[in-house]
């Protein structure tokens, strides 16, 4: 029988980890042009060794003559140098970085500027006191007085603009509206806000009254008493359950019970969906023509009475790249306009002098430097990854750069990658939520990735082209006979694109385009 005992194991893995500068990098180049301003931004108010470069035409001479001084003295390469080797600190130590005096002595600057020199004090000795006019007791009098505001706190204080922009109006507070000005419903307060607090973007209630009761204090018969409130208010169709109860609410606001307009949506949605009139009339006792003047008038309601207060606001979308024609070429220009230019605060590069400064700040701004410059470098190597991919997307895509859509032909991720010499999630981050403005519009990055299926004399075509044939031929077919999935599969395999049936119809379902029985106009 054998005892337990302690005993060591050596074991060798290999394990791949990421350090702070590797998923910095891979974070930047994830990012889009707003995302990237927001993150610099953000980095500069965080290390206060990064700054924004400013337009070299308003530097003060003090410091164009500093410059001139330090013309020729690799001021940067030293600090590279020292970075190179982040666990010595005597080379830290020992080195000094140019831009920036020594710092002084404790008090001694302050000392120099209240000291003046001696013919200073010869010239003050036979002026005239020009301040002796000066009531500097009311002065101070003013500014003690805690009610005393500076002329840049009232700036401060000033009401912002964005304090003049109405925020939308939801269909929450459009609902609570209504419901404040009825004080009769207070004592279904609590129901109410559970309604409410269930109701979808388009207004419909997605849980059961039972589910809420359950979930809450609340009893089923003021839930049911709170639904019915809520159903009478504006927009008309609130507070349905589907798409056939949201109908007859508004049919029952019209005043419309009993007609068949009221039948049809009531007893027969499914068949109206399909649009087979005549057995809708069959089933009412009616002439097809009054089904038709059905139909019409129910196209009038809306099955989405929440939208109006929940629409989706224009996304307004900044080209991150520039594709231009410039002769028989294109080229590509990463658009950096409104991107904060970066540069090392020259006032930090004296402070780890070696005899003046503690180890703490030595090594506060060693880890500053260390960021800057990684950030720094993950910007750069940013803008190169998105340069590469778009020159080899420009190479594989110039008939649709030069022709258009229906031009643009099938492309990997995987292909680039490999002719970039990158790993494939590199251009995956690269094109991620990244649009450019081409000479055909302005195009997500990834759009011109896509699969490639069997085309005519053995080629391959887009996926996204087959996509826009199968569409094409929806919209122009004849809408009394339109085409089945068999039917578009011989058309498509009769220009040489090898699909099948199957295929057909998952590509209308992705494009959300109805069945050939959905599209049929029945009379």
């Amino acid at each position: 029988m054998s005892s337990m005992q302690p005993r060591l194991h050596l074991k060798v893995t290999q394990k791949q980890i990421l350090t702070p500068s590797l998923v910095q990098m891979v974070s930047v180049l994830a990012l889009n042009k707003l995302e990237l301003r927001e993150m610099i931004n953000q980095e500069i108010m965080e290390n206060p060794i990064l700054e924004e470069l400013q337009d070299e035409g308003g530097a003060s001479s003090e410091e164009l003559a500093e410059s001139e001084e330090r013309e020729g003295e690799p001021a940067d390469q030293e600090l590279l140098e020292i970075l190179k080797d982040e666990g010595a600190e005597e080379s830290f130590e020992d080195s000094e970085v140019e831009g920036v005096p020594a710092p002084k002595e404790p008090g001694e600057m302050e000392k120099r500027e209240a000291e003046p020199s001696e013919p200073e004090i010869v010239k003050a000795e036979g002026a005239e006191d020009p301040f002796a006019d000066i009531d500097f007791g009311s002065f101070f009098e003013e500014y003690l007085d805690p009610g005393y505001r500076t002329s840049e706190a009232e700036s401060v204080e000033l009401p912002s603009f964005e304090n003049f922009l109405s925020s939308p109006t939801t269909l929450i507070d459009h609902l609570n509206w209504q419901l404040t000005m009825n004080h009769s419903h207070l004592r279904l307060e609590g129901a109410l806000e559970a309604i409410l607090g269930n109701l979808d973007e388009n207004g419909y209630l997605t849980a059961t009254l039972e589910e809420m009761a359950e979930s809450s204090e609340i009893e089923l018969k003021d839930l049911e008493e709170a639904l019915r409130v809520v159903q009478e208010c504006d927009p008309a169709g609130v507070g349905a359950r589907d798409l056939r109860e949201c109908l007859l609410i508004q049919l029952r606001l019209l005043g419309a019970e009993g007609t068949p307009v009221w039948k049809t949506v009531s007893d027969h949605l499914k068949q109206l969906q399909n649009k087979q009139y005549k057995e809708i009339a069959r089933a009412l006792g009616e002439p097809v023509a009054e089904v038709e003047a059905a139909v019409e008038t129910i196209k009038k309601l809306d099955p989405f009475p929440g939208q109006r207060y929940n629409k989706t606001q224009a996304r307004l979308i900044e080209p991150d790249v520039f594709i231009v024609k410039s002769g028989d070429d294109y080229t590509v220009a990463v658009n950096e306009d409104d991107l904060p230019q970066l540069r090392i605060n020259q006032n930090y590069r004296r402070l780890a002098d070696r005899g003046n400064a503690t180890k703490e700040v030595r090594d506060y701004v060693k880890e500053r430097l260390t960021s800057a410059f990684h950030l720094l470098k993950n910007i750069e190597q940013r803008k190169q990854t998105i340069l590469r991919v778009c020159h080899a997307i420009i190479r594989r895509q110039r008939d649709f750069l030069d022709y258009g859509v229906d031009y643009l032909k099938p492309m990997m991720i995987k292909e680039v990658a490999e002719e970039i010499g990158v790993h494939p999630s590199t251009v995956s981050r690269a094109v991620a939520s990244k649009y450019a403005h081409t000479p055909q519009g302005v195009f997500e990055l990834r759009y011109f990735f896509s699969e490639a299926v069997s085309g005519p004399s053995g080629g391959d075509i887009s996926l996204l082209i087959l996509k826009r044939k199968v569409k094409k031929m929806i919209e122009q077919e004849d809408k009394n006979d339109p085409l089945t999935d068999d039917h578009i599969t011989l058309i498509l395999r009769g220009q040489g694109i090898m699909v099948n049936r199957r295929t057909v119809a998952k590509y209308r379902a992705d494009m959300k385009i109805p069945s050939t029985h959905q599209r049929r106009n029945r009379h």
